[in-house]
């Protein structure tokens, strides 16, 4: 029976989100953050929403490798032990992400129904999306490849669309054949596109047998399922991560699972649904989504305003005061400031790119920087020396390393630090500091239940992250 299927998960964490830079960047991409500080982020939410789903199982996630122990965290943070988390060496869209998962699903259940979900929206109605869920799982238990179309509210032009061949039919809850595909259109073509009843949103969410959808997707892109299956089967085992085989992986060709199977095909529907569903994919999107103060004004963290209205004003590092301005967007970070009119967000994407081929560091790199056992923030650096605060979790451990190119000096400030220099092992506690000299093999251990804090301050010829030679190293990273 159907009904008693069981639904794995299948959580798409790939993708930059430079609109929403500068909090989002490509070492910390937006499916990681939150709409307010200290709450879930999209990723976390898209866990949650589904616990309640009738015979859900624990979730695969894909995920870029960079991204592998934010991912981690996060998953531990609330309390969710997934079968698979799938490291892709770099982005190949959707399609090869979904194969990919499909495949590692049959492993586990070889009538696997899978729900395929990006990362980073937002459903307010979790209620509506389960039951839609439920009445979808009929169509796919017959085979069909079910994609989730949002009835449109306005005319979007941030947001892909979906033609169905027959009009959707008042509150009445079914699937229609899809027609085609249209990718995010101008102003003009949307305002008509809203007025007519086949056309939905594209939510980039899926419901389908993992045998369906490979049968398909070896129908039309038979390669992508070839090289899926041979870098699947050479992945390693990385602590609870599967790395995917990258000489197999960079093969498959850039697509989404739109174009490469779902127009295509003639199992594809789409069920149109309202469940107060939106992709954050820009600042405007970010403010219409975030709680607002009486005058329309987004304000995150030490801001202060007056006579302002319809603004987000974001701090993350400083104090940042608003005077009489409406309709911005003003983004504060430590080491970005981003000011724009709320219209012109949909631009913030071009002006990443420029800052790319300029060969910008703040493009991909915050200025805090995640680890297996904590994250670094980055203070000051100048001319041969740099100055970071460490932070290093509870029984968490830097690898047992050396370094080439320079020498270190830490000072305690907080917690207990338990270091190996050489051949000498002993403890740090706060106000008492050392020095690792240049070519010194070294550890920096936290073994108590507190976090461990320390400031570093580097000097030498040479301070790039690739000067790290490892010796051992509880996390499985070997070589540079």
């Amino acid at each position: 029976m159907y009904k008693n299927t069981k639904i794995i998960p299948v959580i798409l964490c790939g993708g930059s989100g430079t609109r929403l830079w500068p909090m989002s960047r490509t070492s910390f991409p937006k499916q990681y953050l939150s709409l307010k500080k200290n709450h879930l982020s999209f990723f976390q939410m898209t866990l949650n929403r589904i616990k309640n789903l009738e015979n859900v199982d624990d979730p695969i996630v894909i995920c870029n490798k960079e991204h592998r122990f934010i991912t981690g965290e996060q998953l531990r943070e609330i309390n969710v032990k997934p079968k698979s988390i799938l490291l892709e060496p770099f982005g190949r869209n959707t399609c090869p992400a979904i194969a990919i998962a499909s495949l590692r699903s049959l492993e586990f259940d070889p009538e696997a129904m899978l729900l395929i979900l990006p990362s980073d929206h937002i459903i307010s109605e979790h209620k509506s999306f389960i039951n839609y869920i439920n009445k979808a799982k009929l169509y796919a238990s017959q085979e069909k490849l079910v994609t989730f179309g949002i009835i449109p509210r306005s005319p979007e032009t941030g947001f892909g669309y979906i033609k169905s061949t027959s009009l959707f039919s008042g509150n009445k809850i079914d699937c229609h054949q899809v027609e085609k595909f249209i990718e995010k259109p101008e102003k003009k073509l949307a305002e008509r596109l809203i007025k007519d009843k086949k056309f939905s949103w594209n939510s980039g969410m899926f419901l389908f047998k993992a045998k369906t959808i490979i049968n398909e997707i070896n129908k039309f892109q038979p390669k992508i399922i070839s090289l899926c299956k041979k870098s699947l089967e050479n992945r390693i085992n990385d602590l609870y991560f599967e790395k995917i085989n990258e000489k197999e992986f960079q093969e498959c060709l850039n697509i989404s699972l739109d174009k490469a199977v779902m127009e295509k095909s003639k199992i594809s529907v789409v069920m149109p649904v309202d469940i107060g569903w939106s992709d954050i994919g820009g600042w405007e999107s970010y403010w219409q989504n975030s709680e607002k103060d009486d005058n329309g004004n987004v304000l995150i963290g030490d801001v202060i305003q007056k006579s302002t209205k319809n603004n987000i004003i974001r701090s993350e590092a400083r104090l940042v005061v608003g005077l009489g301005i409406e309709n911005l967007i003003i983004v504060e970070t430590q080491d970005v400031v981003l000011i724009t009119k709320k219209d012109l967000s949909e631009e913030v994407k071009h002006l990443v790119k420029n800052l790319k081929e300029d060969g910008r560091r703040e493009v991909d790199e915050h200025r805090k920087i995640f680890r297996p056992w904590g994250n670094y923030f980055l203070i000051e650096e100048g001319f041969q020396w740099k100055v970071k605060k460490i932070e290093v979790n509870p029984n968490s451990s830097l690898s047992l390393q050396l370094h080439n190119h320079r020498a270190e000096h830490w000072v305690v400030v907080e917690g207990i630090a338990s270091i190996e220099l050489n051949e000498k092992t002993f403890n740090l506690k706060k106000n008492e500091s050392c020095f690792v000299p240049l070519g010194s093999k070294h550890r920096l251990s936290n073994k108590g239940k507190s976090p461990l804090i320390i400031i570093e301050v580097q000097s030498g010829s040479y301070l790039g992250e690739d000067d790290i030679v490892r010796f051992k190293d509880q996390y499985g990273r070997g070589g540079n």
